[in-house]
């Protein structure tokens, strides 16, 4: 075997360790963690996760993911925590403990405060008669066989075992609480999901004076300086009571002027009064529409413009294809 199938084989292997310390630990799942699951999910306040070294990124992620889901939850670094960060927690919340050897001093020495405050303890342990596992409310069991390490020493399967467990929790507390995509985005602003089920054509939409507005009695020429203007190769046709009744684009210019000759063509055109050029009955979108919406129905029509509000009535806004597409929605 040479050097490199060599490696290869070596990181195959930690990746089955780690891949059947999983397994092995699925296959103990039993009524601790429903129970855990249950005492999460009644958390009145929030989970605090807490480990050292290792254990304590593996907590970070744990938070993060619970948060993100739907259970209120922050990381409490176990020596700052015995410094005076303890102070944070409060007899509603819940401690999730991480703790390969359940022998962790740091946590150890936070137990006590703990118990004065009242407040439930699960722990992730890789030993159940450690001293964490014994003073725990629920203790469920995240032990390997051996590290995946060729010293037996740095963390590995057990820490993946860990994060699996958290895992598993924070995805059996999001369909207890029957998380909807919705809320889901709540949680995620600023990511693609989270856009897509959050941001409305309101957000997006030019309005006021930025829209292009002309009157149905005004001249083609007009039309052409407000196109012009206002950048957005449209233009809409308002009545006199300013209500939308049609709209010019920059499209129907080109059409027009392919029909005949450029110059006498051109002459015509910019006299000719818009009511006599515009498309009656343009598609319109309301403020309140999904922003992904504007693009689906644009998408369909092939335009790349909507005007906001309803036909016939004064338009609200309008939102042009580079709007959305600057928003980050594709």
């Amino acid at each position: 075997m040479n050097d490199t199938e060599n490696r290869i084989s070596h990181a195959r292997e930690t990746l089955l360790l780690e891949a059947e310390a999983i397994q092995a630990m699925a296959s103990r799942l039993d009524e601790r963690f429903l129970a855990a699951v249950t005492m999460m999910e009644a958390c009145k306040g929030r989970i605090v996760v807490s480990g050292m070294g290792k254990s304590g990124l593996i907590g970070m992620k744990i938070a993060a993911t619970l948060a993100s889901t739907g259970t209120p939850a922050f990381f409490l670094h176990p020596a700052e925590g015995s410094h005076g960060d303890i102070g944070m927690v409060t007899r509603r919340d819940v401690l999730l403990a991480i703790s390969n050897s359940g022998e962790t001093a740091e946590l150890i020495t936070l137990l006590p405060a703990l118990k004065f405050l009242g407040v439930e303890i699960i722990s992730l342990v890789g030993r159940l008669h450690s001293t964490l596992a014994r003073v725990s409310t629920i203790a469920l069991d995240v032990a390997v066989e051996r590290e995946a390490c060729p010293l037996g020493l740095a963390p590995t399967c057990s820490t993946t075992a860990a994060l699996a467990m958290g895992d598993a929790l924070a995805v059996a507390l999001l369909e207890r609480r029957q998380l909807s995509p919705e809320q889901f985005a709540l949680f995620h602003p600023g990511g693609a999901l989270g856009k897509k089920l959050l941001l409305r054509v309101a957000d997006l939409m030019h309005t006021g004076p930025t829209i292009p507005l002309v009157s149905h009695r005004e001249s083609m020429r007009q039309a052409v300086l407000e196109m012009t203007a206002k950048r957005l190769g449209v233009t809409g046709i308002i009545d006199d009571n300013g209500a939308l009744v049609g709209i010019i684009t920059d499209g129907d210019l080109r059409r027009l002027l392919e029909r005949g000759g450029q110059q006498e063509k051109m002459q015509d055109l910019l006299a000719c009064p818009t009511a006599q050029v515009m498309t009656r009955q343009p598609k319109t979108i309301a403020a309140q529409a999904l922003a992904v919406e504007a693009l689906r129905l644009m998408e369909e029509k092939k335009i790349t413009t909507l005007f906001v509000g309803q036909l016939a009535a004064a338009p609200e806004g309008i939102i042009h294809l580079h709007d959305i597409l600057g928003a980050g929605l594709l």
